[in-house]
Parts: structure tokens; C-alpha cells; sequence
């Protein structure tokens, strides 16, 4: 596991650096945002993705399943001197918000591929957009490197080993129990990822199943993400690989998806 995982601090900042220079530009292209929008996060964690936003004004709301990375995000936002509104729960429970209580923009980043029904997922985020609102979705392809979210694991070999996550359950917890010596619960976590697994094409197939229409699309080989984690430079998926069914999931390190009620 990264240290930038376990220093919650560190993570908030670097999310709200991502944020800024790619998730709220992009948002942007085919939304407005000023000090008016109202933002909601569905899986928040400590808040950083929401930072830029509330930066310029906006008025930003997040929600996360997790307790402590919700008292985390006041916590952090407190400490910024940012206004922010979170609170602690499962999202399918929020009620649906009258016409007034409506979102100019949702953010769900590496949220859907840990959910296990995404038809129900989305039909209840849709409910919270207004009838001119945007969804920004982000999420790695199944079968990318990473796609299993391995690098979680605590074994520092095992963390770094590509694509072993899509071998067979039997074979994939043997090794995770045996050979990378992980904890229960770690392995129950990476199984229920792999059972919730999102590909490109299971995604598409569950916005058109829940009457979304895909404003714009942006496949990348190299996450933007990575800068911060690694240096790396963010690199887009190039046009002809885009296009090529399952093959594409194995090259797309993040999917950045713009999504309206039709």
C-alpha cells in the first residue's frame, strides 16, 4: 500500500490538485460552473476532488459510506477555511431532493466500479440532477494493470503486480492469503471488487439502460492522476485503440465519462 494512502492529508491535497487541473476544466467544456452551482460527490472520501470547486464558490456537497473520511473531509475543508456540507451514509438511502435541492453537477470518481447493482446506482443519481445537470463519471477499465485495485495490498510485491487480478478467484485468493500473506478483510475487499468489475462496454450498456446520454468521452493510457502519484505524464488513449472493443479496457487507466438526462 502507497503512504499516500494511509496520510489522508497528503491524499486530499493531491486529489484537489487533479481536480483542478483536469476534472473541473473538462466539466467545464460542456458545463457552466460560476459561484451558483451547487456540486454533489457520491463517494466523497476526505474531499478533495470537491476543494476547486468550492475554491471559486460553488456550492459543494459530498457523501460517503465511510464515517471517519467524512470527519476528515470537515475536518480538512475547516482547516482550507472552505465551505462544505458532508455527510456519512449509503447514498441509495438519500431521498430524492425536491426540484429547489437539485444538482448543476454530480461527480462519481472511482466510485461505480465498487458498486455491485449500477443500474440502480446511476437511475438514483439521475434523480438528483436537474434537468439541465451533468454527471462526471471517472473509473479504470476492468482490465487494465490495475484494474483490480491490487495495489492496495499491503505485500510490497504483490502490490505491484499487474493484471494478476484477472486470473481465476480460487487461484487469485490462494495467492493473496498464501503467497502475499494479506488480511481477511483486505482479500474479501479485492473480491468484491473483482465481482463488481466495470469494463467500457458494461458501462456504456448501463447509461443506456438508465436514459443517459453520453455528452463526451475521454479514454486515458495514462491517468491524469499519476502526475501527482507518480510523475507520470497524462497521456490520452489514442483514437484507433479507443475504438476497439475489449481490447481498449486494457489500455484505459482511467475512463472519463460526461453524462445528461436525455
Amino acid at each position: 500500500m502507497q503512504a499516500r494512502h494511509l496520510d489522508r492529508k497528503r491524499y486530499f491535497e493531491d486529489s484537489a490538485i487533479t481536480s483542478f487541473l483536469f476534472y473541473l476544466p473538462y466539466i467545464r467544456k460542456f458545463h457552466p460552473i460560476n459561484s451558483c452551482s451547487k456540486i454533489l460527490e457520491i463517494g466523497c472520501g476526505e474531499g478533495g476532488n470537491l476543494k476547486p470547486f468550492a475554491n471559486i464558490g460553488c456550492r459543494v456537497f459530498g457523501v460517503d459510506m465511510a464515517q471517519i473520511r467524512i470527519e476528515q473531509a470537515r475536518q480538512f475543508f475547516s482547516e482550507e477555511k472552505l465551505d462544505g456540507h458532508f455527510e456519512s451514509g449509503d447514498f441509495l438511502e438519500c431521498p430524492t431532493p425536491s426540484e429547489d435541492d437539485k444538482f448543476d453537477i454530480a461527480i462519481l470518481h472511482d466510485v461505480i466500479e465498487h458498486v455491485p447493482d449500477k443500474i440502480a446506482f446511476l437511475s438514483h443519481i439521475r434523480k438528483f440532477l436537474k434537468e439541465d445537470g451533468i454527471l462526471f463519471v471517472a473509473f479504470p477499465a476492468w482490465q487494465m494493470p490495475f484494474g483490480g485495485h491490487q495495489q492496495i495490498c499491503r505485500n510490497k510485491i504483490w502490490s505491484k503486480v499487474p493484471f494478476f487480478h484477472l486470473i481465476p478467484n480460487p487461484l487469485y485468493r490462494f495467492i493473496l492469503k498464501r503467497l502475499a500473506g494479506e488480511e481477511e478483510a483486505t482479500i474479501k475487499e479485492l473480491l468484491y471488487i473483482k465481482q463488481c468489475k466495470c469494463s467500457i462496454e458494461k458501462f456504456e450498456q448501463v447509461v443506456k439502460a438508465v436514459d443517459l446520454s453520453i455528452q463526451s468521452r475521454r479514454l486515458w493510457f495514462i491517468n491524469p492522476h499519476y502526475l501527482q502519484k507518480f510523475g507520470l505524464r497524462p497521456r490520452k488513449l489514442c483514437w484507433s485503440i479507443s475504438h476497439i472493443p475489449f481490447f481498449r479496457n486494457f489500455c484505459s487507466t482511467s475512463c472519463f465519462y460526461l453524462l445528461k438526462p436525455i
